[in-house]
């Protein structure tokens, strides 16, 4: 993109968010940027100090429906409306049903899906009342079927998949593009916290560009690395038993 945008980014501290900000402020963007760590967005803003653009950081706990209306609000005061809304604040932890917790699910399902909820309730009015802008949500190749041992984050990034396909229409209808990013393994803080094997695992940097190239080109979805988001793909077409006895393998570790 050749023009100047102002971007809002949430979950922007850490990971493929904080190298979105930075990607897009080296491009000469204004870029706002979110998240509950304020030292990693002071650290941010610090590395963006000599790029082409400008990095502005706002603490932000998007599960505070009141604070996401807040910052929203500073964000137009002070830059005015963003042309791109990134919505990709999110967290994770691993879960069994063995060990069954509800504060967990509600944990997961609060940051990963109301947290987007939140954002949408300040952002979706404005850009529907000038009837342009453009919206991504960052959600995952875990959306597409329930997975072992990780029901919790499987569910609210399918809430969000599901939440995108029902939105779409209306919005493109009225002028607001909406995009759902759907990464496979990315090297993040977040994944390096898992203890499995993590297939075609992507540096943050090219999967960042990704990001930012399938917006370019307006794609709804966009997925990254493609090798293996397209083999996760092809799990939806698998029929209940057959899929059900592959990821019981898993499990058991057979």
């Amino acid at each position: 993109m050749n023009n100047r945008m102002i971007i809002w980014i949430t979950g922007a501290s850490t990971g493929i968010g904080r190298e979105v900000a930075r990607q897009y402020a080296r491009d000469g963007h204004t870029v706002c940027v979110s998240a509950r760590g304020v030292d990693g967005l002071k650290r941010l803003a610090d590395d963006c100090a000599d790029a082409k653009g400008s990095v502005r950081a706002y603490e932000l706990d998007v599960t505070d429906p009141e604070r996401a209306q807040d910052v929203f609000d500073a964000i137009l005061n002070d830059v005015g409306v963003p042309d791109l809304v990134i919505l990709n604040a999110g967290t994770s932890a691993p879960d069994t049903a063995a060990r069954f917790d509800r504060e967990l699910y509600a944990r997961i399902m609060d940051v990963n899906y109301m947290g987007v909820i939140n954002c949408l309730q300040s952002v979706l009015p404005a850009f529907l009342q000038q009837r342009r802008g453009q919206l991504a949500v960052v959600a995952s190749v875990a959306g597409y079927r329930g997975l072992p041992l990780a029901a919790a984050y499987c569910a609210s990034k399918s809430a969000l998949i599901t939440l995108c396909e029902s939105l779409q229409p209306e919005l493109v209808s009225n002028g607001v593009s909406l995009h759902v990013v759907d990464p496979g393994f990315i090297r993040t803080p977040l994944t390096d916290k898992n203890r499995f094997p993590m297939p075609f695992l992507m540096e943050v940097e090219p999967a960042a560009a990704r990001l930012i190239s399938g917006l370019e080109q307006g794609r709804f979805e966009i997925t990254f690395p493609k090798r293996f988001t397209w083999m996760v793909k092809t799990l939806r077409f698998l029929p209940f038993p057959l899929y059900l006895r592959l990821t019981r393998l898993l499990v058991r570790g057979d």
